[in-house]
């Protein structure tokens, strides 16, 4: 059997820490899921206001709330980010929305997300398990350092599972209104992600993933905005309700990171 996550019921595993992907199963009423992580990504770019680093995250957390046996409500965001910067691109649009140069350090908030996730529909013998997740990212990473764009996004995404012996696939697809640093229109785009957790044991599982999102639907693509893509790859070890994981990453675009590292851990509190 797959291990559901913490040893709860099996809306427990709906948070997939370090994956983006989300599970449409959601952790239950009267749960509170905590996530807390560090990460490493090197060589990063900013296109919009052309700066090329590596970012530090320290503080990454995610708290999701369970309203009620179908819905819950999450924040995730990170206290403390850090930009090395590496390169200055001055052919970048809004290079001269920041003053760092090479050599120069950085840091901020991360940007915040604030999310609603129902389940529509149970997994089944013969049928996956249905959601939707919208929300917005709010703006909260500062602009002038280069770590943040400025700009609301808003979501929403359809979610679907299936668990098959040891193995859950999950996929998720959903728009993406992205709002434009060069302040002029939001750009829409299309989001997507699959990822696949395999159980070894009753306690230690393999993770991976494909997330991100395509280029616009757009003539001209706003800078910033352009196609993101990364490849995800974890191992997750379940002591009773703590969960740890760590894993690696690595970028499909220029605008990506090169490689990257991720640890953290997830805690479940019922109340």
């Amino acid at each position: 059997m797959f291990a559901f996550c913490l040893g709860a019921a099996a809306g427990a595993d709906a948070q997939q820490r370090p994956l983006v992907t989300e599970d449409p199963e959601t952790i239950g009423a009267d749960r509170i899921l905590l996530e807390g992580g560090v990460s490493f990504d090197k060589s990063q770019t900013n296109s919009a206001n052309g700066l090329k680093g590596d970012i530090t995250r320290l503080a990454s957390f995610g708290v999701s709330i369970g309203l009620s046996p179908t819905a819950e409500v999450q924040v995730d965001g990170g206290l403390v980010q850090q930009l090395d910067v590496n390169q200055r691109i001055p052919t970048a649009p809004l290079v001269n929305s920041t003053s760092l140069v090479p050599g120069d350090t950085a840091s901020s908030f991360e940007d915040f997300i604030i999310a609603t996730k129902i389940r529509l529909a149970s997994e089944g013998e013969s049928r996956p398990a249905l959601g939707l997740r919208f929300g917005t990212k709010l703006p909260t990473a500062a602009e002038d350092k280069g770590i943040g764009l400025g700009t609301t996004d808003f979501f929403a995404s359809f979610l679907v599972a299936k668990t098959v012996q040891s193995v859950r696939t999950v996929g998720n697809v959903g728009l993406f209104v992205l709002g434009n640093p060069d302040e002029q229109d939001a750009a829409t785009a299309l989001g997507f992600g699959v990822s696949v957790a395999r159980a070894l044991t009753n306690e230690f599982e393999v993770v991976g993933e494909v997330n991100g999102r395509l280029t616009p639907f757009e003539k001209i693509v706003p800078p910033g905005l352009e196609s993101r893509g990364v490849f995800r790859l974890a191992g997750r070890y379940t002591y009773a309700m703590l969960r740890l994981d760590v894993g690696v990453v690595a970028g499909f675009t220029d605008r990506d990171p090169g490689v990257g590292i991720a640890a953290g851990a997830t805690y479940m509190i019922t109340r």
